[in-house]
């Protein structure tokens, strides 16, 4: 009896140890806060994986760049210290330079045309080049169009930039456009932007209206000028030591996760345009809508050469012909 007693007990523990063990939870990383649409897209995320495993897969998110800066992010889905990422494409260019042909400025009619362009052959094209460079890139997610905030005059004209010194972005592209229309561009990863803005190291920076309210710049600048120089997706990364280590069926759960992120992400994204702005003016800042953007857009065009004179035209002019 004693003997069948332990075999039991035993057998029950071998079990709870096996269902310890078929659990994974995955960290998911990005750089805003847990509230932010990035954020709403790892909630997404680890809620469909979760459902889609039966708790197999669970996730927690590292929201705020506690891991990091968007590169060193990625850099640790290279060597697996990291299991997923949702980032700009940024630092991304970086890694895959095809992707650098998405922060060119201006070449995106607007959200209809960049996610038709992202969700069909192109973006496709472009998921598999990442997954060339020890990446594996999940689905294209977004920010949106981008806008000029600062803290010391309304800028209407590119005239209104000259001198300023602009945060971007680690990304050739988006410097170049930017001294090429007057500013003073200085990237720097974007934890360290607030406090940048705040003690005057730059006067300003460039993001969608997302990430303007999502980090409270109103706290730290009182204008923000709606130009839409630059359409930024995001995208969801995993790390192929992650990935290849997955059934068939598991990747599948992977890839449809990824899918709901991006859709939970873009559906805020669409709300923040409508009510974002609203809450800039809420909170003080001075919103400047009425752009001519084709003085800037003008201004921009030699930026294209950093890309075109080392890739050529033929993805350019592929994206601007989608209609």
């Amino acid at each position: 009896m004693k003997h069948t007693f332990f075999a039991v007990v035993g057998a029950i523990a071998s079990l709870a140890v096996t269902s310890v063990q078929a659990e994974q939870s995955i960290v998911i990383g990005h750089s805003l806060s847990p509230t932010s649409h990035y954020g709403i897209g790892a909630d997404a995320f680890i809620s469909k994986l979760t459902e889609l495993s039966g708790g197999e897969f669970t996730g927690t998110q590292a929201p705020a760049g506690q891991l990091g800066g968007e590169r060193d992010m990625i850099e640790g889905l290279q060597i697996g210290s990291m299991d997923v990422v949702i980032t700009s494409t940024g630092p991304l260019g970086n890694f895959v330079p095809e992707v650098f042909a998405l922060d060119l400025p201006f070449l995106f009619r607007d959200y209809a045309h960049a996610r038709k362009v992202l969700d069909g052959d192109i973006g496709q094209e472009l998921l598999a080049k990442i997954g060339e460079n020890q990446l594996v890139g999940l689905a294209w997610s977004e920010n949106g169009f981008r806008h000029v905030t600062n803290s010391q005059r309304a800028v209407k004209t590119p005239a209104d930039l000259d001198g300023l010194k602009l945060r971007t972005m680690e990304n050739k592209v988006h410097m170049e456009a930017f001294s090429e229309m007057g500013a003073s561009p200085t990237p720097m990863a974007f934890p360290e932007l607030f406090t940048a803005l705040q003690q005057g190291v730059v006067d300003g920076q460039e993001n969608p209206v997302t990430v303007i309210t999502a980090s409270k710049f109103w706290e730290v600048q009182g204008f923000v000028s709606l130009t839409g120089h630059v359409y930024s997706p995001a995208v969801v990364l995993a790390s192929p030591i992650l990935i290849d280590g997955l059934t068939d069926e598991q990747k599948g759960w992977f890839a449809e996760a990824a899918k709901a992120s991006a859709a939970a992400t873009r559906a805020e994204v669409n709300r923040l345009e409508e009510a974002g702005v609203a809450l800039l003016r809420e909170n003080g800042m001075e919103v400047i809508t009425d752009i001519d953007k084709a003085p800037f857009a003008k201004l921009a065009q030699p930026a294209y050469a950093v890309y075109t004179d080392q890739y050529g035209t033929e993805l350019v002019e592929r994206i601007q012909a989608v209609e």
